[in-house]
């Protein structure tokens, strides 16, 4: 197989550090070529520096320092940037996540698919602070994302590179990885995977993180279906308010010429304008999107689409891999 890049994002993680590289180097011994870049996170326990010392004596260990606490997400895409591998395996350091999976997804990922993912069997976690946020979580992305899987909160997960390239994290959009490499097409499966429960170090996990979570699957929502036709969303909300505008300026003047009160002390009539006007900014919104759109896809040059394959054209007549 291609050469294999091992991302960890890491923080406050230096007494699993030293489990995790010889758990690394067992799981790995039948890959050939592996690197595994660990991302330090604004860590303050010395993990940096244990870090540090296992780069020195294995050229394999590759590690960046961001100066603060970014975020998992930010240390993600650090890490997919300084990864080098054809393709991009991503874990906890939390020791959690099996690293002995890997190559049983690596074989499946040789069955023809694009990424493969982790579904944690047996999860070994609080009930009510950590299983059940994170069903809830699960049920309401596969519904509003009409994404199949079970589980997208594991972070275990093998990658080809074209897609990980495709991929753009911040916020809490490490959580919507799938949805995104299936926005671009790629062909995803996803198989049981090993659990453990934590035996060092500090869960950074608490329930604040749901909410940002939803507001972020909001954007991945907005992203997947209204990127290119932003008017579609905007627009269509915006003819609702006009149309309810009118029905209730409409209704204000029928009860001034009947047994109703003055149009200015008819409460319709003032409901009717602010919805006209709610009606018309979400019509400007749509506008402004659209405008958006067009300056973001033709000022780099990002068709609308991405293509899988060709045949019979050169490689600089339709770009393989575009990310919209």
């Amino acid at each position: 197989m291609n050469a294999l890049s091992v991302v960890i994002p890491v923080k406050d993680e230096r007494e699993n550090i030293v489990s995790m590289i010889d758990r690394l180097r067992d799981a790995l011994r039948t890959v050939p070529d592996w690197e595994v870049v660990f991302v330090d996170d604004g860590s303050s326990d010395g993990t940096f520096e244990e870090l540090s010392s296992l780069a020195a004596d294995d050229r394999r260990v590759k590690v960046v320092r961001l100066r603060r606490n970014f975020g998992q997400s930010a240390a993600m895409q650090a890490g997919f940037d300084a990864a080098t591998g054809d393709v991009i395996a991503t874990l906890d350091g939390d020791l959690q996540n099996d690293p002995a999976d890997i190559p049983h997804m690596l074989d499946t990922l040789n069955e023809g698919y694009d990424a493969v993912l982790g579904q944690r069997a047996n999860r070994r976690d609080k009930l009510f602070l950590r299983k059940m946020p994170s069903w809830c979580a699960n049920a309401v992305i596969r519904k509003v994302l009409g994404v199949p899987f079970k589980d997208f909160g594991c972070t275990l997960r093998v990658v080809r590179r074209e897609f990980v390239d495709g991929l753009s994290l911040y916020g809490e959009m490490h959580r919507f990885i799938t949805a995104l490499l299936i926005q671009q097409g790629a062909k995803v499966t996803q198989v049981p995977v090993r659990h453990h429960p934590r035996t060092a170090g500090k869960s950074k996990y608490n329930l604040t993180r749901t909410v940002r979570v939803v507001l972020d699957l909001m954007t991945v929502k907005f992203l997947a279906s209204y990127q290119t036709r932003p008017m579609h969303l905007f627009g269509g909300v915006g003819l609702i308010f006009l149309m309810l505008g009118i029905l209730s300026l409409g209704a204000s003047v029928v009860m001034k010429f009947t047994t109703g009160p003055g149009m200015t002390a008819n409460p319709l009539f003032l409901i009717g304008v602010m919805v006209e006007l709610i009606g018309v900014q979400f019509l400007s919104l749509g506008l402004i999107g659209e405008v958006m759109a067009r300056i973001y896809f033709e000022s780099q040059g990002k068709p609308p689409y991405v293509v899988r394959d060709r045949r019979n054209l050169e490689d600089d007549v339709i770009p393989t891999r575009k990310a919209a």
